[in-house]
């Protein structure tokens, strides 16, 4: 049963230029991802977040307003930087994402789409269905994206590989990972609705059984695992991602592969700095807009 209430839009208009880096932004804030709707007229981003609860909207504009003039100084122009706080009609809301969202393909191993895309798979393509939601994530973002061609790209059909999905939002990476097979797959988030939304979403895609979710700060985090993964994504802010090495290199099988992204490319030579102290070298990385990922493995 599709639920009635209305939904709390909180929004930053942005330029263009600092878009993506205003989406990461928000999205740290609210441990979910942000979208953004670029007016061709005006030349103005619309960068925002969706909540089932009303913010505190004194709290969260001295946040904004404080994450806004970080991303200046790391040297980009926010343009307007207007933050607002609104009341939207769910309907209205998730009728807005079908003419924004497409499918998406990764390489020839998998295919992301929204439940209204009539797109066909290719032969032995695995896929992924994924409808935008309060924890969205449908790997149109860069560092999305290059999570999603780090696990494709490492998979060895026939081999057993695990997987650990670290700040895991709509559940997009532990979904993909299960449907190309690696297994156990395990994901945790800080936020609860992103935790819900990417339960849903493992079972609308079948796979609920093979992944296993849960609420986790990774502050929090014992620094000697149970487990060590093959892969291990961790698509955070980068002041996390250094804060929280160590327990996130833990988590890493010492022939597994490391892949960090949510960075601002102004940022990303402080966090390669971080890991490579512990013995780490960067294999692969990929620059797009304002965003640098990387996947590491042990010298």
């Amino acid at each position: 049963m599709k639920s009635n209430k209305p939904l709390w839009r909180v929004s930053v208009a942005a330029s263009p230029e600092a878009e993506d880096a205003v989406a990461e932004m928000l999205g740290g804030f609210f441990g979910t991802s942000a979208a953004a709707y670029h007016n061709l007229e005006t030349g103005v981003s619309n960068v925002s977040v969706f909540r089932d609860q009303k913010p505190n909207a004194r709290i969260i504009r001295a946040e904004i307003a404080a994450g806004l003039r970080r991303i200046e100084n790391c040297g980009l122009k926010i343009g307007a930087g207007k933050i607002e706080i609104t009341r939207v009609k769910r309907e209205d809301w998730a009728e807005s994402w079908k003419r924004h969202f497409h499918p998406l393909e990764i390489g020839k191993s998998l295919l992301i789409k929204p439940s209204w895309s009539k797109k066909r798979p290719r032969k032995n393509q695995a896929v992924v269905i994924l409808d935008p939601g309060l924890s969205f994530g449908t790997g149109q973002h860069p560092t999305t994206s290059f999570c999603l061609n780090e696990l494709v790209r490492h998979r060895k059909n026939g081999t057993p590989q695990s997987f650990l999905d670290i700040g895991t939002g709509s559940g997009i990476l532990a979904i993909a990972a299960a449907k190309l097979g690696y297994q156990p797959v395990h994901a945790f988030d800080f936020d609860p609705e992103s935790v819900r939304v990417a339960r849903e979403n493992a079972r609308i895609n079948g796979v609920d059984s093979k992944i296993r979710l849960a609420r986790g700060d990774m502050t929090k985090q014992p620094l000697k695992p149970a487990r060590q993964y093959d892969l291990v994504c961790a698509n955070l802010i980068s002041n996390l991602l250094i804060s929280e090495k160590r327990r996130i290199l833990s988590r890493v099988k010492p022939d597994g592969i490391l892949v960090l992204a949510g960075i601002l490319a102004a940022e990303f030579g402080e966090v390669e700095r971080a890991f490579t102290a512990l013995k780490l070298k960067l294999v692969a990385s990929r620059a797009e807009n304002e965003w640098r990922s990387g996947s590491f493995c042990f010298v």
